[in-house]
């Protein structure tokens, strides 16, 4: 099988090696990749965005299989675009992408399919007044939400109506998010523990993948500004039989059932991300592709074939498909650039990754220049570890770290202690 994956972050690298121990992958390329794919395939001088390249590519080289990484491609409309094309597909069409791609629409279909969601509502540019008027009916604090994609970073918690408000103004003035924040979504405040869901979907089946936990603050103790993700923890030691079948019955198959009578035929991931207040998981959002830094924590727990999964979607039996999952903990500890989430300098040379014997490092925002590795991006390398337990996969990961080096390196010490108990 010859297969494209779209995408040059750490997601992409965490899929592209496992999709490279398949059997059935003959060839994989990565269009752009980074230096971590290229250990796995071939990369590509290819944009995510660059439909018409990425179509030509798929064409001439009869690629069986595209498997999409990021959002952005995917509310632009790739799978559309592709759909003439012999490949098989990996990710949802234009519509099911708005699902991740506009949170005021996510929410409107979370209320109409009666899935459980924060109260909320929304406004658009022009309705700075109105918005600002309906702080007026919420608990404090409040969550301020751009509705289009701003790279994980447009969630705002509101500790002070002040602070909301002056959000509200930036957001729908253009002025923070851009596009992204002129249409906004005013939500509740919901005080829980959170948990990533992650499903595969084949339009009327699926297969549930291992939960994870996340970290978004820059901070230790999460404090600070909202980032892509400092690090992840998989399972969530309070997902068991019960939790999850209680997901089942109020999140996933109604979101399911949604999906159908919307006529999205829905193919490819699905991120559910919940809060779990008392024992009712409430729907925060959903992503259509995997999380990051999720995804660096998830598959290496998969045991199963990642393309035996795909091959029987493109089948149509991927019920039939036995799930096995590595029982140990997997954390994933994130390096980020002195200065992240702001302004950051790049082409900060990276020693010290030869010493990672017992964990998997995962890069993210990096480059190869003259054979030296540098920094690329705010976050720059994945170290992913197992144990058998939290404390135990995250102290492997911090060992690694300490090996490692680049000026400005930043890391959180404190990913998976909230869950330790």
């Amino acid at each position: 099988m010859k297969i494209l994956l779209i995408g040059g972050g750490g997601r992409e690298h965490a899929l592209a090696w496992k999709m490279a121990q398949s059997p059935l992958c003959d060839q994989l390329y990565i269009a752009p990749g980074n230096p971590g794919t290229a250990l796995h395939g071939t990369n590509l001088d290819i944009g995510v965005s660059d439909f018409p390249a990425i179509k030509q590519f798929v064409e001439e080289n009869t690629i069986d299989m595209l498997v999409v990484g990021p959002e952005q491609p995917l509310v632009e409309g790739l799978a559309d675009f592709l759909k003439e094309s012999e490949t098989f597909v990996i990710g949802p069409n234009q519509q099911a992408a708005q699902l991740e791609g506009s949170k005021a629409y996510s929410k409107a279909f979370m209320d109409k399919y009666g899935i459980p969601t924060a109260a909320y509502k929304e406004f658009q540019e022009g309705q700075e007044e109105e918005a600002v008027a309906y702080l007026d009916t919420m608990k404090l604090p409040i969550v301020v939400k751009a509705s289009g994609l701003a790279a994980g970073k447009g969630v705002l918690i509101c500790q002070e109506k002040k602070e909301a408000e002056q959000a509200i103004r930036d957001m729908l003035s253009g002025t923070s998010f851009g596009e992204a924040g002129q249409t906004i979504v005013i939500e509740e405040f919901l005080e829980g523990v959170e948990i990533s869901i992650f499903v595969l979907v084949n339009v009327d089946e699926c297969a549930v993948l291992p939960s994870a936990k996340d970290y978004k603050r820059i901070g230790e103790g999460d404090t600070g500004l909202n980032t892509g993700g400092m690090g992840a923890v998989s399972p969530v030691p309070f997902a068991n039989e019960a939790f999850m079948k209680k997901v089942d019955e109020q999140v996933i198959k109604p979101t399911m059932r949604g999906m159908w009578k919307e006529g999205m035929n829905y193919r490819g991931f699905l991120f559910i991300g919940l809060m779990v207040v008392g024992e009712v998981p409430y729907v925060l959002e959903y992503n259509v592709r995997m999380g990051d830094p999720e995804t660096e924590v998830v598959m290496p727990r998969l045991k199963t074939d990642l393309l035996a999964l795909f091959q029987a979607m493109k089948e149509g039996t991927l019920e039939e498909e036995e799930v096995e999952i590595d029982p140990r903990v997997c954390s994933t500890v994130m390096l980020v650039s002195g200065g992240y989430p702001q302004a950051y300098e790049k082409g900060k040379a990276i020693t010290g990754i030869d010493q990672s014997v017992h964990s998997l490092v995962f890069h993210a925002g990096t480059k190869m220049v003259n054979s030296k590795l540098q920094t690329n991006g705010g976050r720059v390398l994945a170290v992913s570890s197992f144990g058998e337990h939290i404390q135990e996969a995250v102290d492997t990961s911090l060992a690694v770290i300490e090996h490692i080096e680049f000026e400005g390196k930043t890391f959180r010490k404190d990913i998976g202690k909230d869950l330790i108990s």
